[in-house]
């Protein structure tokens, strides 16, 4: 598939504080262009084969599609190996609780790959992760 430089992102990922990812979604719909930009970008993660922690923000997100929510667990299946040796844990920031359900989909098709928590605000879920990846 090729993709759309143009597209409006689905989520922004910032590396400047490594080893903590922040992956924050950005109230942008899933287009296909899109999606696979931000799939690309999560597996840029992995580039430097070293250990990271991954936060999630999902306080813009809009619920995916039901097919974005089957290929998010197909790159999660794919890539695996690669996360359960690098990915130290992650940290889901979901204060709208209408989002938890989405999580639980993905975790039912394939499981994470990673330790993981869901948190109602991003402090609580930083200074989990940051006990996880020292």
């Amino acid at each position: 598939m090729k993709t759309d430089s143009t597209a409006k992102p689905y989520a922004i990922i910032d590396r400047s504080c490594k080893p903590l990812i922040y992956v924050t979604f950005t109230g942008q719909r899933e287009t296909p262009e899109n999606f696979e930009n931000y799939l690309n970008e999560l597996h840029r993660n992995y580039d430097d084969k070293a250990p990271i922690g991954l936060i999630f923000d999902a306080e813009n997100a809009p619920t995916p599609n039901i097919a974005y929510q089957k290929l998010q667990a197909q790159w999660m299946q794919t890539h695996f190996n690669l996360i359960q040796q690098y990915c130290q844990g992650v940290a889901y920031i979901m204060p709208n609780p209408f989002l938890r359900p989405v999580l639980k989909m993905i975790f039912a098709i394939q499981r994470s790959p990673a330790p993981f928590r869901v948190f109602s605000n991003k402090e609580a879920g930083v200074k989990w992760l940051k006990g996880r990846c020292q």
